[in-house]
């Protein structure tokens, strides 16, 4: 289902166009000489606070840092709201790369849209950058040379969560999933990370997206004995979870809650009252160190004092590594463009010697993190106390373990 709208728009290829982007790239080489980015996502519905305008700003400050132009070249970003229906987003997609002289596009869409404008930037041979869509496939099984993954996904979030409490001997699991292929495949993926470690899930239990009254679930986590409650849904429903399980005095007791995908924005709509003690992982904390608080506060200071979450620090870098790919290979020609990204390190204010692996995963170190109470919690968005880094190794999938054909490869 999730790739059959590229089908509908193949026929819409043309011969010239399949020639052009076929074309070997000339030092020099730019499209109508502006460069241009496209910035994908939900800009104004329930996904907006996770990307929205707030990555908007970030890819226009990696411009600003290029100095506005590469090699005399003006670059130019471009926004769309894809409303999280993959008709559009798709149809949108295609016109800026086949029109609109588009040479990337920045994606924070949902995975349904994302799929199938993978699929077309691997035909056109144009960079796709994901900096917020969390399907695992992109850089497995579905990879390609133009596809970057520039965040987390969902195999990555329960891996690293999992390994790093079963270190510390938390050991014994029990899941609260949301009752569709997203919240499954997290559980799935968990399942395995915990049983290949010598750990036992003791009990699940599902429920249907869009729930207001999870007593049933968790007084059945708690019930369980688990030593770990792993939480495999998202938005309201986890608001919904974390704030019952206050009320059911699991937070801050023996049993650990363990959301499998939190971004620090839905930590301050939901309130450390509610989320004290929890423990996640994450690849950005805007108060991580004297570089990322002074990003944050050109952030800040360019989007009415908000701060940056991970999607919109990730749109900052994969702007920025892709502007500094063009200039390296001086010219926007695709496949040269992605050939150099993987060839430089990523360096940037959140990401020192960072590399891309061939199937696109961008070889980041995640953190793992735990949510301070409101009296530890010293001011506006201090919620974090960074426990420990987790290796790029320990966080990815490993090579061996890879569907992808470029892994084999190489």
């Amino acid at each position: 289902m999730r790739y059959n709208l590229i089908n509908q728009f193949k026929r819409a290829l043309t011969a010239s166009a399949m020639v052009a982007v076929a074309s070997t790239a000339m030092a020099g080489s730019y499209t109508d000489d502006v460069i241009r980015i496209g910035i994908m996502n939900d800009q104004s519905g329930p996904y907006a606070d996770n990307c929205g305008p707030g990555s908007v700003v970030a890819a226009k400050l990696a411009v600003e840092d290029a100095g506005g132009e590469i090699n005399g070249k003006k670059i130019e970003i471009v926004v769309a709201d894809d409303q999280n229906k993959p008709d559009i987003g798709l149809s949108t997609a295609m016109r800026w790369i086949e029109r609109d002289g588009v040479d990337t596009i920045v994606s924070c869409s949902t995975s349904s849209i994302a799929a199938a404008v993978h699929e077309m930037m691997a035909e056109k041979q144009k960079p796709y950058m994901l900096a917020g869509t969390a399907s695992a496939f992109f850089t497995n099984e579905k990879c390609t040379p133009m596809t970057t993954q520039w965040l987390q996904d969902s195999y990555a979030m329960p891996k690293a969560v999992v390994n790093s409490l079963m270190d510390i001997g938390l050991d014994t699991w029990f899941f609260i999933t949301v009752d569709y292929t997203f919240g499954k495949a997290w559980q799935d993926d968990g399942t395995n990370f915990i049983e290949a470690r010598g750990g036992k899930v003791v009990g699940s239990v599902l429920h249907p997206l869009k729930t207001s009254d999870f007593s049933s679930q968790l007084l059945q986590a708690q019930a369980s004995g688990a030593k770990v409650i792993a939480i495999a849904n998202s938005g309201a429903d986890f608001a919904n979870t974390m704030k019952q399980a206050q009320e059911f005095g699991l937070s801050g007791g023996d049993q650990k809650l363990v959301p499998l995908g939190l971004f620090i924005n839905a930590v301050n709509g939901i309130g450390l009252d509610n989320l004290a003690d929890v423990t996640l992982t994450t690849p950005f904390y805007w108060d991580l160190d004297d570089e990322t608080r002074a990003f944050t506060e050109r952030y800040k200071a360019n989007f009415d004092g908000r701060y940056p979450n991970e999607p919109q620090s990730a749109t900052y870098s994969a702007v920025n590594h892709y502007l500094r790919a063009v200039a390296a290979a001086d010219t926007d020609e695709g496949p040269a463009v992605a050939d150099k990204m993987r060839e430089i390190p990523v360096n940037d204010f959140q990401m020192k010697d960072v590399s891309i692996r061939a199937d696109g995963q961008v070889m980041r170190p995640l953190y793992l993190a735990r949510i301070k109470s409101a009296d530890e919690s010293k001011g506006e968005y201090d919620y974090y106390e960074i426990v420990s880094t987790i290796d790029p190794e320990k966080a990815w999938r490993a090579v061996e373990d890879s569907s992808c054909p470029l892994l084999k490869s190489n």
